[in-house]
C-alpha cells in the first residue's frame, strides 16, 4: 500500500472503477493523495502490479466480512423417528429447507429403538421420502443406510 509498491509502473484502477491503464507508481500516489485515498495493490501480477485507489480501512474490513461469511457452513442436524407423525414430518422438512435456503447443510437420522430395528425397512422408507421431498432445493451429500443417515446440501 501507498510508498510500500516497489514496481515502477502500476496498472491502475482509480476511486470510480475506471481502468487507466499502465500509469507511473509515484503519478497513482499523486492521484490518491489528491482524492484522500490510499494506493492499494490488489495484485501482484508478472509485468506490472494490478492498484487500485481505494480506502484501505474500508477494504480490510471488506475483505475479513468476506471471509467471515465463506466460513460459515453450518450443518443442521434433524433427528427422526420410523413411525414420526405426519405433522411432526412436515415441520422438520419445512424447518429443513429454511436451513437449506440459508446455505446450511441439513443431516437426518432416524432413530431406532427396541423392536423397532425390526422394521429397518420403514426407516429407509423415510430417508428415501425425505429425498423425494428436498429433491428440489437440496442434492444429497452421503446417504448411509446403514448407520440411517442422510446428509443433504443445497442444490
Amino acid at each position: 500500500m501507498n510508498q510500500q509498491i516497489k514496481a515502477p509502473q502500476v496498472l491502475l484502477i482509480d476511486h470510480e472503477n475506471n481502468n487507466l491503464g499502465l500509469t507511473d507508481t509515484a503519478k497513482a500516489l499523486q492521484m490518491a493523495k489528491d482524492v484522500k485515498l490510499d494506493l492499494v495493490m490488489v495484485s501482484s501480477g508478472k509485468d506490472a502490479p494490478v492498484a487500485k485507489i481505494l480506502d484501505y480501512g474500508k477494504f480490510c474490513y471488506q475483505q475479513k466480512k468476506r471471509q467471515g461469511t465463506s466460513a460459515k457452513s453450518v450443518l443442521k442436524e434433524v433427528k427422526l423417528r420410523p413411525n414420526v407423525g405426519e405433522s411432526d414430518y412436515g415441520v422438520r422438512i419445512r424447518r429443513a429447507e429454511e436451513w437449506l435456503s440459508k446455505g446450511d447443510s441439513v443431516r437426518f437420522q432416524v432413530r431406532l429403538r427396541g423392536r423397532e430395528h425390526q422394521h429397518r425397512d420403514r426407516a429407509n422408507e423415510l430417508l428415501q421420502r425425505i429425498i423425494n421431498d428436498l429433491g428440489q432445493i437440496a442434492k444429497v451429500q452421503s446417504f448411509d443406510q446403514r448407520a440411517l443417515m442422510l446428509q443433504v446440501v443445497p442444490a
